[in-house]
């Protein structure tokens, strides 16, 4: 049985990878989009694959306390071939065969009995509760599980959008930079520029290319972590097509909050912790609490397997037990006492995630506000970055600037570009994160 099991659990994850791939290889053509990424993602993760057949065993627990509530009948069926047995002289008058209480040479004995628990003290309920909410429980795990794998998603997916607009913003200052250096060395070799202007140039060309071979490792390094996070062979490629755009939302705290509180899986993990914790207390109440139960049996004997269920040769009996627990060498209050400890901790544990969920909401916002207004600023101050660069070249061209002017307004313009693309992932991340926060999936946003 556990062989078959893993056979098949074997089987599901290698199509589930082998479509995940294929889905992968066709969509690298054209690029895949944060939306199939995330599918991938989620498909593929190892942890969601994990916390399913968590959900399955949670459920199965749930069928196992409800079989509690349900009578237990049992078909029994009995040979035994004795040496020698007792005899007696049946005259005719008993009801019931009178050798069946001295014995067959080839006893034969069939019975069905059934049982059925009238009431347990409350510890069936208490346990059907306990396997309900557990089951929840790990529904509420996965969804924290998917949420997380799709805030990871977007992070390095928008973090490759990151290094590759910091590349090209890297490519184009060392572009700037060595055209600067061929023009400075031409006015150098007219006799109109300095030695000092081209060695100034040279090393700004050197000083600069640093910058981007760093940008070119830092693709290299995330697209290893996406290619992980997506299940990819780590020997192919992945390629991405999407931009660092943010639509910018209004910032409604409040109302984050209350959403926050009400479906965020964490939140719920606490509220159902705080309850199985409850339904504990119970469940160790009721080894104190009289118990009681029902049983019914029938049954037939007979030397001959073909003449068995007839009225001389059956029997049946009906019985009723209640059980009154008197000492139990304290065993119970001790129980009651750890249930109810655990009970006390985990509204504590509540109370206090209560309180960070707040933090976690109120931190959100910030960075978006902080986010937006760095978007702001430096969209602005694009324009006039650019513009100082044009002044300072014709400023130089014409003599009146210096060369350093030239540099240092390269390098203003190409640090502006990069705080305004570091603000969109930076905003982007922000409100993917505020949606994690608040229990909002991918999908299922209005």
């Amino acid at each position: 049985m556990v062989k078959r099991k893993l056979i098949s659990f074997l089987i599901v994850v290698f199509i589930s990878y082998s479509s995940s791939y294929a889905e992968i290889s066709e969509n690298n053509k054209s690029g895949l989009s944060i939306e199939t990424a995330i599918q991938i993602a989620i498909q593929s993760n190892k942890s969601i694959q994990m916390q399913k057949t968590e959900i399955q065993k949670s459920y199965a627990d749930k069928l196992y306390a409800i079989s509690n509530f349900l009578p237990k009948a049992d078909l029994n069926y009995k040979f035994d071939y004795y040496d020698a047995v007792l005899s007696s002289t049946d005259t005719g008058t008993s009801r019931k065969d009178s050798r069946i209480f001295q014995g067959y040479e080839s006893d034969n004995t069939l019975s069905i009995t059934v049982a059925q628990d009238l009431f347990k003290g409350g510890a069936h309920i208490a346990n059907f509760k306990e396997a309900d909410l557990k089951f929840q429980s790990q529904k509420e795990t996965c969804r924290a599980t998917v949420l997380e794998v799709e805030f990871d998603t977007q992070r390095l997916f928008y973090g490759l959008l990151l290094a590759y607009e910091t590349r090209r913003i890297a490519r184009d200052l060392v572009g700037q930079a060595e055209a600067h250096y061929e023009e400075v060395l031409a006015k150098y070799k007219q006799g109109t520029a300095s030695r000092f202007d081209v060695l100034q140039s040279k090393v700004q060309v050197s000083r600069l290319m640093p910058e981007l071979i760093d940008a070119e490792n830092s693709i290299r390094i995330i697209k290893e972590e996406f290619k992980k996070l997506l299940g990819v062979d780590m020997r192919e490629d992945v390629n991405i097509k999407g931009e660092l755009y943010h639509k910018q939302i209004e910032i409604k705290e409040e109302m984050f909050l209350t959403e926050a509180y009400e479906r965020r899986p964490e939140m719920k993990l606490k509220s159902l912790g705080v309850d199985i914790e409850k339904w504990g207390i119970e469940f160790a109440k009721s080894s104190g609490i009289p118990q009681a139960t029902g049983n019914f049996e029938y049954y037939a004997r007979s030397n001959n397997v073909a003449d068995m269920v007839n009225e001389r040769h059956d029997n049946w009996s009906i019985g009723f037990k209640v059980k009154i627990p008197i000492f139990d060498g304290l065993s119970t209050p001790a129980r009651i006492d750890v249930a109810r400890a655990r009970y006390a901790y985990a509204k504590l544990d509540k109370e206090d995630y209560v309180d960070q969920i707040a933090v976690d909401v109120r931190k959100a916002c910030i960075d978006l506000e902080d986010s937006q207004s760095i978007i702001i600023a430096q969209k602005d101050s694009i324009v006039e970055a650019k513009e100082a660069l044009r002044l300072s070249e014709v400023r130089y061209n014409t003599g009146v600037g210096i060369n350093l002017d030239v540099l240092d307004a390269q390098v203003a313009l190409a640090q502006i570009e990069q705080s305004l693309a570091e603000a969109r992932y930076d905003y982007i991340m922000a409100k993917a994160n505020l949606d994690r926060v608040m229990g909002r999936e991918f999908f299922k946003e209005e």
